[in-house]
């Protein structure tokens, strides 16, 4: 009877066995969520303390709005060579290395901005910083990694509070030092310092890249096929997983020539309309924050510590943003195309009205919204490329997709610096223009239907 019993309970056992340690998987994913956003804190408060103020920068050097937009744009490029290929080494190499790694280097490079005293400084400062500043796609990439694919736009949305958290206090501390005499090179050099705590951050805490979906591979696989989670670089040695022995097998370069020949087939297929959508829109938003800074300036005559408060207080106001975005996705019956649709349409409506502004009021009107509405539509558009990519190489997907953002980093400086010498009204217009354009695709295009996880899964 007791082997009876026991046979009889072989296939319950397991399932057992697979729940308990799915449990444990989200249990350690939550913890280690909760470790690296004291990193993604530090990380966003020193960049939003130099990133405001590297137009005004770039002008106190002597240069007009033009050459300051192709300088500007030399670090789009480097991002749009870099961003693919970082997110394919981070699912290779494992989230915790690269993201230490990207964090060093990105160090280097403000603490040369420290020194710029003329252009050719200043773009060779960039360098490192476009090559390797990657540590939000990493995050988001090591967040997909922990949650399930249900959960995933709440945790995207969490996610993006914690940003804007990052982003509340550096703008004041930035607009303060810049006014001082040589602030914005001792504001580089904080900066920089901010970065090397973040990697003994990142050393020295205790990380565990637990891969949860690989549970849910093992519910969708049969009994006797099933497997355990996998553990991915951050593992305690002697924790060997099946995971790293296939990629002892092979070169981790050539995994990752594989991943970006798999991802140029799905760039032009399935997620053209996605990465379209994602580029004019990155346009249209950074055509605004652009010359912020300087067109408050020139319109209204707003000093730079007062225009750091106005950042601080809409970076506050998209953290709560971040807190709606899952009840905002239960209204809409977790529909994410229309959300980003009609997102979209918000936002361009509010470039149009800052870019009309008479007064400070609507500035602050407009900004207030716009960092409400821009909020919700980058969780979107992020869920959106992971759901039409699949759950298979999610640092992949998001490396390409910040690949089309930095695209849209060389586009905006460019059209910024042109458009500013018409007026400093301009480059928020044609941001307006370009939201329109973004807005008409997606209403032509039909959301991109997701099978149910258990069929993306399942076993040939």
């Amino acid at each position: 009877m007791a082997l009876g019993l026991h046979g009889g309970r072989g296939a319950s056992g397991q399932g057992l066995a697979l729940e308990t340690s799915a449990m444990a998987t989200a249990a350690s994913g939550a913890v280690g969520s909760r470790r690296f956003l004291l990193c993604l804190y530090l990380d966003l408060f020193g960049v939003s303390m130099v990133v405001p103020l590297l137009s005004l920068h770039v002008k106190s050097l002597g240069v007009s709005p033009v050459v300051a937009g192709v300088v500007g744009s030399s670090y789009g490029i480097l991002q749009f060579f870099s961003s693919t290929f970082v997110g394919c080494w981070s699912d290779v190499v494992g989230r915790r290395s690269s993201l230490l790694a990207c964090i060093l280097l990105s160090a280097l490079g403000y603490l040369l901005l420290g020194v710029s005293t003329n252009v050719f400084l200043f773009t060779l400062a960039r360098v490192p910083v476009g090559i390797f500043k990657h540590t939000l796609s990493i995050s988001r990439a090591l967040l997909s990694d922990l949650v399930t694919e249900k959960e995933r736009p709440l945790v995207l949305g969490q996610f993006n509070t914690a940003s804007g958290i990052g982003f509340i206090l550096g703008p004041m501390v930035g607009g303060y030092l810049t006014e001082l005499d040589g602030g914005f090179y001792v504001t580089a050099f904080i900066c920089c310092s901010v970065f090397l705590l973040n990697a003994g951050l990142v050393w020295v805490l205790p990380w565990r890249e637990t891969t949860l979906k690989s549970a849910e591979d093992a519910w969708s696989s049969d009994g006797k096929h099933a497997t355990v989670p996998r553990e991915s670089a951050g593992t305690p040695q002697g924790a060997a997983t099946p995971a790293k022995a296939r990629r002892s097998e092979q070169n981790p370069w050539l995994e990752v020539l594989s991943a970006l020949k798999d991802m140029k087939s799905l760039l032009f297929s399935a997620l053209w309309d996605i990465f379209l959508v994602r580029l004019l829109m990155g346009v249209a938003v950074m055509l605004y924050y652009s010359n912020f800074v300087l067109a408050l300036d020139e319109r209204f005559g707003v000093r730079p510590k007062t225009t750091g408060y106005l950042i601080s207080y809409t970076s506050a106001l998209g953290t709560l943003a971040g807190f709606a975005v899952g009840p905002i996705l239960r209204l809409y019956r977790h529909n994410s195309h229309r959300v980003l649709l009609h997102s979209s349409a918000l936002t361009c409506s509010l470039l149009l009205l800052y870019s009309v502004a008479g007064s400070m009021h609507v500035v602050v009107l407009s900004s207030t919204l716009l960092s409400f509405s821009t909020s919700i539509g980058r969780t979107c558009i992020t869920d959106l490329q992971l759901s039409a990519g699949g759950a298979q190489a999610s640092g992949t997907v998001i490396g390409v997709g910040q690949s089309v953002t930095a695209v849209a980093r060389v586009i905006a400086p460019l059209l910024s610096g042109v458009a500013q010498e018409l007026s400093p009204c301009g480059p928020p217009s044609l941001g307006a223009a370009l939201a329109l354009v973004a807005v008409l695709i997606m209403s032509q295009n039909k959301p991109h239907s997701t099978e149910p996880r258990s069929e993306k899964l399942k076993p040939e």
